[in-house]
């Protein structure tokens, strides 16, 4: 019997996943949570969760496991940008599956994560190889932090105090996202950002 932990902020999403994990028989649901700040007691092998919640997200709880040693991550949101697919993978999540994907696909990600096996969504991993096979139009972790903020209209002033960096140095990071997305100013690349699922 593999244990799992539910974290999710909508109550009927956790009970609607918690109807259909322990419906496949060697699943069982031993914990839930609606915010990442949890704590994941002893005895789970999974986590499922989702990546943005209020209080603590999925990306939280994937380093904090990790770096306790704790059980694998096993993200199951609707969300599927870029900049989440590869900030949850750098965080060291095991899985990444859509919320829309078949229940044997989440039965066999759950068993997989569980064996300490990777597993993505085909969705996700299309995501990854359009980023693996474009790396010199590959945005940095930094440059979609900045796209970010770019999205809410920070301006350059705002973002440097953010992110802790000098405005000449975002204004360079601009330059290297305007050459990677192919435009020349910040409602462009916010667009460009949003058709091409990096945002």
């Amino acid at each position: 019997m593999i244990n799992v932990m539910l974290i999710d902020d909508h109550p009927v999403v956790r009970a609607g996943l918690r109807a259909v994990l322990d419906s496949f028989g060697d699943i069982e649901v031993i914990a839930e949570a609606a915010t990442g700040n949890a704590e994941v007691p002893a005895g789970v092998d999974v986590v499922v969760s989702d990546i943005q919640m209020p209080g603590a997200g999925g990306i939280e709880v994937t380093r904090r496991l990790r770096a306790a040693g704790g059980p694998p991550v096993l993200i199951l949101t609707t969300y599927d940008t870029q900049a989440d697919v590869v900030a949850a993978m750098e965080a060291g999540a095991l899985g990444y599956l859509l919320k829309d994907a078949p229940e044997a696909e989440l039965h066999a990600a759950i068993l997989s994560a569980a064996a300490g096996q990777r597993v993505l969504s085909p969705q996700v991993a299309g995501v990854l190889a359009e980023r693996i096979s474009n790396p010199e139009q590959a945005l940095s972790p930094r440059e979609i932090e900045i796209l970010k903020a770019l999205q809410t209209g920070a301006s350059n002033r705002e973002i440097a105090r953010r992110a802790y960096i000098s405005e000449a140095t975002v204004k360079t990071h601009l330059i290297h996202i305007y050459a990677k997305l192919g435009v020349d100013n910040r409602t462009a690349a916010v667009e460009a950002a949003r058709q091409r699922r990096i945002i």
